[in-house]
């Protein structure tokens, strides 16, 4: 039995940013008791909410990705994607999407594909 043991070397980041006294207190306090993973993955966080707001398909809960994935869609886009639905159920468990959220996004596209347009 082997183990392999990963070495973490510890490194100073240092970076600018203006924020207020009242941010910068927050943001001192949180980064002295979070975790490095969990650091990254609250910023990645931030990131895509930040991407969806600019983006213009930020809402909140699950609408925001059935409509990102189905606003754009033609009649014919989405008679494609069900019948191909096999295919999209792993680009979109790929994408993150809960199974939840893919059956409302299958919903929307075959209110799509039967009459054109999302009502």
């Amino acid at each position: 039995m082997s183990v392999m043991i990963k070495s973490v070397v510890e490194r100073e980041l240092k970076f600018k940013l203006a924020a207020s006294e009242r941010q910068f207190r927050e943001m001192k306090y949180y980064l002295s008791l979070l975790h490095p993973e969990s650091i990254v993955s609250g910023l990645k966080f931030a990131y895509n909410r930040q991407k969806a707001q600019d983006g213009g398909y930020l809402i909140l809960g699950r609408k925001s990705f059935v409509k990102k994935e189905t606003s754009m869609l033609t009649k014919e886009q989405a008679r494609w994607r069900l019948a191909n639905w096999k295919s999209m159920i792993r680009t979109y468990r790929n994408k993150g999407y809960s199974y939840p959220t893919i059956s409302r996004i299958k919903k929307d596209i075959r209110l799509i594909a039967k009459s054109g347009h999302k009502k």
